[in-house]
C-alpha cells in the first residue's frame, strides 16, 4: 500500500530551480498539500495556483513574503510550530524545511546545505570581510539549529554529486544522488521576446553573484561578433551586446532556449537547470568544469566545459564556438537522463524504500 505524502519547500517567492522541483513534487503527488513558510503567489510560478499550499505564520507579514532573508531569524521558530499531516515527508529544500517535525518519515531532497551559512563568501561576495566576520557570529546559532534539523531525516537526496560531497561534509550524512529534471517542458507553447533577435548566447538565473552574470557579460563584451540575452538580473548595466529581460513568461523562455546558440553558466552551481533546460531543446551549453554541471553536461556532445573562472578563458570559449559542431538529436538524447518519468519512478522508490524501512523498524522494537 502507498503511504501518504506531504509535500514541503522553504518559501515560495521567487522562480529559481528549487521552485521548480517543488513544482515537480506536486506534479508527481498531485493529492499532497505543499508546506512552505511564506507565500508570494506573484513571484514564483503561476501553476502553484492550483496546490494546496499551506504557509507559516510569518506569511502574515509582507515584507517576509517579498524577501524571506530578512526572516532569518524567524524562520526556525515558524518551521517547528508548524503542523504536519501524516504521511511521508517530502522536502525540497536548501535551508529551512528540513526543521519541519514529521508525523512519519521524512526524506529530505536537497538542493544544498543553506549557502548563506556554509558558503558565506559565494552568497555575499560583494559583502565587506568586516561584515561578513560579524553575519559569520550571528549565523552560528542558526548552523546549529540546521545541522540538527538534518539528523532528523530519514534518508537525504541530492541534486548532483558535489551537493552530495557538500551534504556529508556540513552535515556528516550520505546522501542518494537524484538528478531533477529538466523543469521546463520542450513541448509547449513559445512567444517571440520583443526586441530579441535569434542567434544569441543565452544565460538564465537570479540575481545572485555566485551565479558570475557579471563575468559572461565582460567575457561577451570582449568577444567581437557575438550577443548575449540575460534572463533573469544582471549585476551591472546592458551593455553594446547584451540584453537583460525580467519576468518573462514560460513561452518567452521555451523561445530564447529554442533560438540561442548556446547555454552559457560559469557558476558554481548546485546542480543548474538551465544547461539541462536548453539541452531539452537541442541546444547546447559552455559551462565552467565544476559543481553539478560535471553531473549534467557532456563534453563534446552537449557541453563546452571552461577550465578557468576567467572573462578571458570564457571569452576564448564564445570565440572559438563552432555551431556545426553539434548534433540537436544527440544533445536531446541526452537530456532523457534528466526527464520527469525517471525522476519520479526514482522519488517513489525512495519513498518505498524509507517506509518499508521505518515499518520494519518498529515492528522489530514490538
Amino acid at each position: 500500500m502507498t503511504p501518504p505524502v506531504v509535500l514541503a519547500h522553504d518559501y515560495l517567492t521567487q522562480r529559481g530551480g528549487g521552485e521548480r522541483v517543488a513544482l515537480e513534487f506536486t506534479r508527481q503527488f498531485p493529492e499532497a498539500p505543499l508546506l512552505t513558510s511564506v507565500y508570494q503567489r506573484e513571484e514564483t510560478f503561476p501553476e502553484f495556483d492550483g496546490v494546496d499550499v499551506r504557509t507559516s505564520f510569518l506569511n502574515r507579514c509582507k515584507p517576509f513574503r517579498r524577501d524571506p532573508r530578512i526572516a532569518f531569524g524567524f524562520l526556525p521558530a515558524a518551521i517547528r510550530q508548524m503542523p504536519v499531516p501524516e504521511g511521508v515527508l517530502l522536502v525540497s529544500s536548501s535551508g529551512w524545511a528540513h526543521g519541519l517535525r514529521a508525523r512519519g518519515p521524512k526524506i529530505v531532497y536537497c538542493h544544498n546545505p543553506a549557502r548563506w551559512l556554509y558558503q558565506p563568501h559565494d552568497y555575499f561576495p560583494t559583502t565587506p570581510s568586516a561584515v561578513r566576520w560579524m553575519l559569520s557570529s550571528v549565523l552560528s546559532p542558526l548552523r546549529w539549529w540546521d545541522r540538527r534539523a538534518a539528523r532528523t531525516a530519514d534518508h537525504y537526496l541530492a541534486n548532483s554529486t558535489a551537493v552530495a560531497e557538500r551534504i556529508h561534509s556540513a552535515y556528516g550524512v550520505r546522501a542518494t544522488v537524484v538528478h531533477p529534471p529538466a523543469g521546463l517542458d520542450s513541448e509547449g507553447v513559445t512567444e517571440a521576446i520583443p526586441g530579441v533577435e535569434p542567434g544569441f548566447f543565452l544565460t538564465v538565473g537570479r540575481r545572485r553573484g555566485y551565479k558570475n552574470t557579471a563575468l559572461v557579460c565582460a567575457a561577451v563584451e570582449q568577444t567581437p561578433g557575438v550577443r548575449l540575452l540575460v534572463v533573469g538580473g544582471s549585476p551591472t548595466d546592458d551593455g553594446e551586446r547584451v540584453t537583460t529581460v525580467r519576468g518573462i513568461s514560460d513561452a518567452q523562455l521555451r523561445w530564447a532556449y529554442a533560438n540561442c546558440r548556446a547555454v552559457v553558466a560559469m557558476s558554481h552551481e548546485d546542480f543548474g537547470l538551465a544547461p539541462v533546460e536548453g539541452y531539452r531543446f537541442g541546444r547546447p551549453s559552455i559551462c565552467l568544469r565544476a559543481g553539478g554541471y560535471l553531473d549534467s553536461g557532456l563534453e563534446g556532445v552537449a557541453t563546452v566545459f571552461v577550465d578557468e573562472e576567467s572573462v578571458e578563458a570564457l571569452a576564448l570559449a564564445l570565440a572559438e564556438f563552432d555551431d556545426a559542431a553539434f548534433d540537436p538529436a544527440a544533445i536531446r538524447a541526452h537530456s532523457e537522463k534528466f526527464s520527469r518519468e525517471t525522476f519520479g519512478r526514482r522519488l517513489r522508490e525512495t519513498i518505498a524504500h524509507v517506509h518499508h524501512r521505518k515499518d520494519r523498524g518498529r515492528a522489530l522494537q514490538h
